[in-house]
């Protein structure tokens, strides 16, 4: 995929990982090429996956959410439709951020925010009863030492 992308893309790209909220006139000043064509490539960019939203970055720990969880489940079952019930159900869950299936002896890892213990423990509880889950595994975060909700574009887009 990436294989159609050009150099002036890629520098879309940057721009706007960097800063969402740049004009569309700073940008092209930015890539080297006038508003008008800087437009289209960023809505073909959009049209073609590559650029899946925008959106704010919010600090959950001034928002009152002051505990983040990771939370390692098993299930009983890796049938298909059992993963699909458990995915369901995670999505309907508001304090899961993120959830990554993995390979090996986990089978999901979640990412959760809870404004205190006792909401998480709350949550708990009802993960653990979710649709085939044989155990959860928590684990309590002390703090992060990185946190780069950006692809690396310093990596690709040299060629």
């Amino acid at each position: 995929m990436s294989a159609r992308l050009d150099a002036i893309d890629w520098k879309i790209l940057k721009e706007l990982q960097d800063d969402g909220r740049i004009t569309n006139v700073e940008l092209a000043r930015r890539v080297g090429i006038s508003a008008p064509p800087c437009l289209r490539r960023v809505r073909t960019l959009e049209e073609a996956g590559f650029i899946k939203g925008y959106r704010g970055l919010l600090d959950e720990k001034l928002l009152g959410y002051e505990v983040t969880v990771f939370a390692m489940v098993h299930l009983s079952s890796q049938a298909e439709a059992d993963l699909k019930a458990f995915e369901d159900f995670v999505r309907k869950a508001p304090l899961v951020r993120e959830c990554w299936m993995l390979s090996g002896e986990i089978d999901f890892i979640l990412k959760c925010v809870a404004p205190d213990l006792k909401t998480f423990q709350a949550f708990v509880a009802e993960l653990t009863s979710a649709p085939h889950v044989r155990n959860v595994k928590t684990s309590l975060t002390l703090r992060n030492s990185k946190d780069a909700a950006m692809v690396p574009m310093e990596l690709k887009g040299k060629n």
